[in-house]
């Protein structure tokens, strides 16, 4: 099934149910966006006092907006403490998934992914942190004016439809790469200046060697490419320890291949101006 037509169906059902529309975004905090390295926001996520705490109504696992500050700096988080397992998981639409896992450990995982292929800034800074007497994953908050599904009922469009096409790309191929089986449209946060960040990993880094939607690889990021070819799964096993074993990385390594060599194969077919950029 294409993307779009998954987006339709998606902002369909979303809008029976009268959920997502309801939801209103809001800043991280107030001001300006501090200017800091990524080690520097993980030092503050992991190191700054909760002043304040809010359950959010949006996602399944109804994660908390926590507001942190080390006495200079007051900026909000993601906390994410769901980890669940099942042998066999039936779920609303008839399907069934085996070994079914939904965990805050993906989210660091993913992060710790997208660092290695050069996509860390399109996802935001996630440490692992116990609150309120919970282990969970802690991600910085990313100031968002609408999520993919708002954009669409609002029939809003980029000023700069290349940059925005590029973006969603590059989210497209690290879809296939973590194999999300819960890649749903909210989970796509645009800023203001319309800046693309992708968030909520938890059902990802499934056991499967083969892509979850192959025809989603249509053109792809020259250096996203190369750091694909490069991965090593020592390399990943070291980064990810302990939120990934060793048959999800495995399984991970198995579809850098596929993706890989899906992009090969469209360079021979169109050539390499038509897909890589």
């Amino acid at each position: 099934m294409s993307y779009r037509r998954r987006l339709l169906i998606f902002a369909a059902s979303v809008c029976l149910a009268s959920v997502c529309l309801a939801q209103t975004p809001s800043p991280g905090s107030s001001g300006d966006e501090p200017n800091l390295t990524d080690e520097q926001k993980q030092q503050f996520l992991l190191l700054a006092k909760v002043v304040n705490s809010e359950r959010l109504g949006k996602g399944v696992t109804h994660p908390w907006r926590l507001t942190l500050s080390d006495g200079q700096l007051t900026h909000d988080a993601a906390f994410q403490a769901v980890d669940e397992y099942a042998p066999s998981m039936k779920f609303t639409d008839g399907h069934t998934e085996l070994n079914f896992v939904d965990s805050y450990r993906y989210d660091i995982a993913g992060y710790e992914l997208a660092k290695l292929v050069g996509m860390n800034d399109m996802i935001p800074v996630t440490v692992e942190r116990n609150w309120n007497g919970q282990e969970g994953a802690l991600s910085w908050w990313v100031p968002w004016k609408w999520d993919e599904v708002m954009r669409y009922h609002q029939n809003l469009h980029p000023p700069d439809p290349d940059t925005w096409d590029k973006q969603m790309y590059k989210v497209r191929v690290f879809d296939q790469l973590i194999y999300d089986t819960d890649p749903n449209m909210t989970n796509i946060l645009i800023t203001a200046d319309w800046k693309i960040w992708r968030i909520d990993f938890t059902r990802g880094f499934r056991l499967h060697h083969d892509l979850r939607d192959p025809k989603d690889l249509v053109m792809c990021d020259r250096q996203l490419l190369e750091k694909l070819r490069r991965l090593h799964s020592g390399t990943v096993m070291k980064v990810t320890e302990p939120y990934l074993n060793k048959s999800e990385v495995k399984a991970l390594m198995a579809r850098r291949d596929k993706i890989v060599a899906a992009f090969q194969k469209l360079v021979a077919q169109k050539g390499e101006a038509a897909v890589l950029y």
